[in-house]
């Protein structure tokens, strides 16, 4: 049976979250104690060394970051033509050179499970660029992006599923975010990731099996991932840092199908030419801190 819904009021919109939920009852500003005390949160040490606090923002005063007790995801690193990719991209940001001729383009199916804006799902298309002022040879920065779990990318597009995310994505952030169907199972079973068109019809589904996972200790392996893109005219970046506990990473995986059927997310894809997966990776537990965009002053403001 669905959970009963209650109106409240974000960034000035209205909109309906679950009574009793996270939102609903913290107003992205939780007690810990009491999110210790979910069973579905699971361990929350790692979030208690990293202090929320009020800060300006588009949509006015905010408590920052946010916090994502329970996630997963899958993510298939695809090559692409450097020629398309740098259509794509706004000036001065450059795709990161990966093979002579091909750059990287990440589909990301995320899950949120337990977070602090309430359970809900979301896709990300992004563009793998040079980090902002790098210079050197493209394949040094790679191992250097590699070795240090750190990435920087220009979302292209990320869809969700619940209006509480849309709202505070598109106001928030200025993110390209719209409403529509996404599902991520990973299970015994297997994986299967789904989006759907705005019109309810399939627009990308991937299937692969279940990789050998395996887990690792919490805050062993964390990873900071930056977005990059304008705000108000001005260059922005986005960090979230991920604490993954539970995974699996394949080189070249031949068993993993990805079908497009003629949605954004479709048409997004051909038109950036990807092609080989080169990475997939597998999230079946993790945490995230999600920051609100901060300036950055290493590129001209449009």
């Amino acid at each position: 049976m669905a959970k009963d819904l209650t109106e409240v009021e974000f960034a000035g919109h209205k909109v309906m979250v679950p009574k009793g939920g996270y939102y609903d009852r913290f107003r992205s500003n939780p007690e810990l104690d009491e999110v210790a005390k979910d069973p579905t949160a699971g361990n929350i040490d790692f979030f208690r060394r990293i202090p929320k606090v009020m800060v300006p923002s588009r949509i006015g005063p905010t408590w920052a970051p946010n916090f994502y007790y329970r996630t997963s995801n899958v993510q298939a690193l695809m090559l692409a033509p450097l020629k398309k990719l740098r259509s794509m991209l706004p000036s001065p940001l450059e795709p990161l050179h990966a093979l002579p001729g091909y750059g990287l383009v990440a589909l990301t199916f995320f899950s949120y499970a337990v977070c602090d804006n309430d359970p809900y799902n979301e896709v990300s298309v992004a563009i793998v660029i040079r980090r902002p002022g790098a210079r050197g040879p493209h394949v040094l920065e790679l191992l250097d992006s590699i070795r240090r779990q750190s990435f920087f990318a220009h979302v292209l597009a990320l869809p969700v599923d619940t209006e509480i995310a849309r709202v505070r994505g598109v106001y928030g952030y200025q993110l390209p975010k719209w409403l529509t169907d996404i599902r991520l199972d990973v299970s015994s079973n297997g994986i299967t990731a789904s989006i759907a068109a705005t019109d309810g019809k399939s627009d990308v589904t991937l299937t692969a099996p279940l990789p050998t996972l395996r887990r690792i200790t919490s805050q062993s392996r964390l990873s900071t991932n930056t977005s990059i893109g304008l705000v108000d005219g001005e260059w922005r970046q986005t960090q979230f840092v991920t604490n993954p506990i539970e995974l699996a990473q394949t080189l070249f995986p031949r068993d993993v199908k990805l079908s497009r059927a003629g949605g954004p997310i479709s048409q997004l894809l051909n038109g950036l030419g990807v092609g080989t997966i080169l990475r997939f990776d597998v999230v079946k537990d993790a945490q995230m801190v999600l920051y609100l965009p901060r300036s950055l002053n290493a590129l001209p403001a449009i």
